[in-house]
């Protein structure tokens, strides 16, 4: 849900002139109106809808409409809102979109608004607020919520296999033999006749259920696919983070890895990339067809949901370096620089990124909001339906968190590291290939 969109339409559309966006209606000086407020996450639509209502009741001269899309046409629908002028005022935004939106004047700056209503950055945690300033030096958004990664694994399953919670949560990998993290799913992957994946005689062109589930092939990040493993052997994708111009997917430590994971495919361990288009890596693991999913806490409670099926978590593995580690992302709100209505704007933004809705979000137990009171509060609530949320919150904790790679040219990036991804995880090409899409992405910066 939050991975990086490779949409050509939407990268070539950006490039357009949008210096009309504006229109010809004059911005309102007033707090009051309507503000359109866009979302992607089904999931978190109730809490914001209560954020809405709770904040006209203390605001009635602003009514706060707010529209909810999935991931693909969210972003498509923004990116030609910003061309057509008819772009939401406030949406959700992502860190792999706000550099270019940013660079194309498409979003304003809050730094005034921050410094003037005495909004205390302090409060979020760590690190979030600076990754939304950027190249130039302004803030783009308020945090709205962090995540990341862990292992979502069928508990009857592991059961069968006798492999116990603590096991999961001890596992370790390294790119030679995959550790006892390839140990792991290879003996939880089960043919149609009943054998294992580490069993004589398993066919690994008939499995029934494979040890890890699939959603594709991570493109240029792999947020919930390979970073976590990658991030253990001292590869970074970029020579600094953030605003980095030098990528490094042509560090044989990147590329072993790959080759690693592609591998699990060979075996028959983990689904072939063209099964996967079009389907649900969550639904397939509710269906039964997968043990183990390496995704994000956003998704935690739509495992929960799944009839039949007892969902637990675990981290992710540790690596060569002794460590586990996962991507550190977060969301943040940000206000369109044509905006009719940029007063009420501001101040609906605010009370996003305001303890009063944030803790309505955390109520709900959906996701980790940014300020770190109301995350806390979230945690809590995950443990009063049941779910320990420990596997990710111990990154955090445990300060094994790197972020998510923030760099112009994004769309551009991930428009060459997609298609080079596909091939080297469909078989079509060796990882080594991946040298050859480093230097064409290089040259983007040259």
């Amino acid at each position: 849900m939050k991975k990086i969109l490779g949409v050509a339409a939407a990268a070539a559309a950006i490039t357009l002139s949008l210096s009309a966006c504006g229109g010809s209606a004059p911005a309102s000086s007033e707090a009051k109106g309507e503000i359109n407020y866009w979302l992607w996450d089904a999931n978190q639509l109730p809490a914001y809808q209560q954020c809405a209502d709770d904040f006209t009741k203390a605001n009635p001269d602003i009514k706060v409409k707010i529209t909810q899309r999935g991931w693909d046409d969210y972003w498509t629908t923004l990116t030609n809102g910003f061309v057509a002028g008819t772009a939401p005022d406030v949406f959700t935004d992502h860190l792999s979109k706000y550099p270019e939106y940013a660079a194309k004047k498409q979003l304003l700056p809050l730094d005034e608004a921050v410094e003037k209503d005495g909004i205390k950055l302090d409060a979020y945690t760590k690190g979030l607020p600076e990754l939304w300033v950027g190249q130039d030096g302004k803030r783009y958004g308020l945090p709205k919520d962090w995540d990341t990664v862990g292992l979502f694994y069928n508990k009857a399953m592991t059961d069968a296999a006798g492999i116990t919670a603590e096991q999961m949560a001890n596992l370790d990998w390294n790119p030679k033999d995959g550790g006892s993290y390839e140990k792991t799913i290879g003996h939880l992957t089960v043919d149609k006749n009943g054998k294992r994946g580490d069993e004589a005689g398993f066919d690994k062109n008939n499995v029934a259920t494979y040890g890890l589930g699939l959603t594709g092939s991570g493109s240029g990040q792999g947020q919930t696919e390979w970073s976590f493993l990658t991030a253990t052997t001292g590869w970074t994708a970029t020579d600094k983070n953030p605003w980095g111009s030098k990528f490094n997917y042509d560090d044989p430590r990147f590329q072993e890895t790959i080759d690693w994971w592609a591998g699990l495919v060979d075996k028959g361990y983990m689904p072939k990339l063209e099964t996967t288009v079009g389907a649900s890596m969550a639904d397939s693991f509710g269906a039964g067809k997968a043990a183990i999913n390496t995704t994000g806490d956003w998704l935690i409670g739509q495992y929960k949901t799944y009839k039949g099926i007892e969902t637990a978590f675990a981290p992710t593995p540790k690596g060569p370096n002794g460590q586990r580690a996962s991507m550190f992302n977060g969301l943040a709100d940000s206000i369109w620089a044509g905006t009719k209505n940029p007063a009420a704007s501001i101040k609906w933004v605010e009370y996003l990124g305001s303890t009063a809705c944030q803790d309505v979000v955390a109520s709900k137990a959906v996701v980790f909001p940014a300020i770190t009171s109301s995350s806390d509060i979230a945690a809590k609530a995950f443990a009063d339906k049941g779910t320990d949320v420990s596997a990710f919150t111990t990154h955090v904790k445990d300060g094994t968190t790197f972020l998510f790679p923030i760099a112009d040219k994004a769309a551009k990036v991930d428009g060459i590291m997609k298609p080079a991804m596909d091939a080297v995880l469909s078989g079509k090409k060796p990882a080594s290939s991946l040298t050859e899409a480093n230097d064409q992405v290089n040259n983007l910066f040259k």
